[in-house]
């Protein structure tokens, strides 16, 4: 019934995108006249919409010129000009929405015109990306434009000092990941005098790969944590005897969850084994906490797909990258729990001293605005949560890669055999193939059936981190094979 009365009415995003046109119309009459400036009359362009800005124009009133000013510092400067439906996606963009746009259509270049735009308030624009890598390659491709009509821009990674950070965000446009602007949030919030935060008052985000960060990772929280009283004893104990515990009859387990408990007859178990009355006791609390924390590291936590055990330490691989993170620890005893069950020093316990999650903390921006190949799903969970609409552009051209639907077999089994079989197949004909995989056992799987098979091929995961230059240089050459931790 829905999609009958979608058609009727037609779809919203598609009204939507042809009221825009009548914009890029007016954008592509400026062109002409903005083509025959000079540098510094274009350049010029910036004060001159700043003062426009302070006489009491809105940033809708001067968009057609700011975004023609955009296309042709950018055929100048970057030598690409914005095709007419990275027009639209950049006023998608400037209106606080998301724009979904296939891959390979220039979501980095449509980011510059809302950038652009909104940096002349001088409130400050966060372009915020995924790691370190595209957000450095970011700010310093685009950054070329911007500064060729006069704006400043900073980088935020991981490693910067007060003064270097300060500098960054007090720039006009400033790059960096989710992880470090929600960091230096918590950072601001703990300090004494407010001439020590970095931050300015959260203005206007633009979220690169914005599926990821505001849908998959959105509850993840991102935690300020200082030395904890807890004693460590209590966690080797516990490996001991949680292992003695059955599956299914001594704890149970909530997949969707990710909870686990221990049943009736699996306290009577630990109770005994540890020669205690009443683990519910007021004074066996903190042991309680920890039979759960030991519980979740025997049966929920899996070396070499959670974590990896690298130089006797315990170290987490990202569920979303694959890769590792070094320098970040469980919280609630669970970090400690692993390391007492792999038989590793178990580092002193921390406390939480701040925290939020991504979800929340890009709710506090003024206005907030993502790009993705992949959105139109997740579409109602942007709507409710963020209050944002996701719109579809069209490609510059018509798409000729295969969408193909998914396949879906009865066991892993059934399909890992048709994977290693079409890989065999286009491997012979000399097509290049990139096997996604969830998780590093699943990749060294997949690795060993292919092996069998006869089919050279290499493996990306947070085990071969050293590599991935090199690995990901050669996946497109012709009969290359790579299996990839997503």
């Amino acid at each position: 019934m829905f999609d009958f009365i979608q058609r009727l009415i037609g779809n919203n995003s598609a009204r939507e995108i042809k009221k825009m046109r009548t914009i890029v119309d007016e954008i592509n009459g400026l062109e002409p006249s903005f083509s025959s400036l000079s540098d510094s009359s274009l350049a010029a362009k910036t004060q001159e919409f700043k003062k426009r800005l302070a006489d009491g124009e809105t940033l809708d009133d001067i968009l057609p010129e700011a975004f023609a000013v955009v296309r042709e510092a950018s055929k100048r400067v970057l030598g690409m000009r914005h095709f007419d439906v990275q027009l639209i996606g950049g006023i998608t963009l400037h209106r606080g929405n998301i724009a979904e746009m296939r891959t390979g259509e220039g979501k980095t270049l449509v980011a510059t015109l809302p950038v652009y735009l909104n940096a002349l308030t001088g409130k400050g624009v966060h372009v915020v990306t995924v790691n370190d890598y595209l957000a450095k390659r970011d700010s310093e491709w685009m950054g070329k434009l911007y500064r060729a009509l006069g704006l400043s821009v900073g980088l935020i990674v991981a490693n910067l000092d007060y003064n270097q950070r300060k500098l960054a965000y007090a720039s006009d446009i400033t790059y960096g990941t989710n992880n470090e602007f929600g960091f230096d949030y918590l950072r601001d919030n703990m300090v004494i005098h407010a001439e020590q935060m970095v931050q300015r008052p959260l203005n206007y985000a633009i979220v690169d790969e914005v599926d990821s960060i505001l849908i998959d990772e959105s509850r993840t929280p991102l935690i300020i944590s200082g030395p904890g009283e807890r004693s460590t004893d209590s966690y080797y104990t516990l490996a001991k005897v949680v292992p003695q515990l059955v599956a299914g009859e001594d704890y149970t387990i909530d997949e969707k969850q990710k909870t686990i408990a221990p049943t009736e007859s699996g306290i009577a178990k630990v109770e005994k084994m540890l020669k205690i009355e009443n683990l519910y006791d007021s004074a066996n609390l903190e042991l309680n906490h920890l039979l759960n924390a030991s519980l979740r590291a025997y049966a929920m936590m899996h070396r070499d797909k959670d974590y990896v055990v690298k130089d006797g330490q315990v170290v987490i691989v990202d569920e979303f990258t694959g890769r590792l993170m070094f320098g970040r620890r469980y919280s609630d005893g669970l970090h400690q729990a692993i390391e007492a069950k792999e038989g590793l020093k178990v580092e002193r316990e921390s406390q939480t001293l701040a925290s939020i999650t991504f979800q929340n903390y890009f709710r506090m921006y003024d206005k907030l605005a993502g790009m993705t190949g992949t959105a139109k799903t997740e579409e109602q969970e942007f709507n409710n949560i963020y209050g944002l609409e996701v719109y579809e552009i069209p490609p510059n051209r018509p798409l000729l890669r295969k969408d193909l639907p998914d396949l879906i077999f009865k066991t892993k089994k059934a399909k890992y055999k048709a994977v290693v079989k079409d890989v065999v197949e286009r491997h012979k004909k000399g097509q290049p193939v990139l096997v996604g995989t969830t998780s590093i056992t699943q990749s060294e799987q997949l690795s060993d059936m292919l092996l069998k098979s006869g089919v050279p091929h290499n493996v990306l995961n947070a085990k071969h981190h050293e590599k991935e230059a090199e690995i990901v240089a050669n996946a497109g050459q012709r009969g290359m094979v790579t299996i990839a931790t997503n």
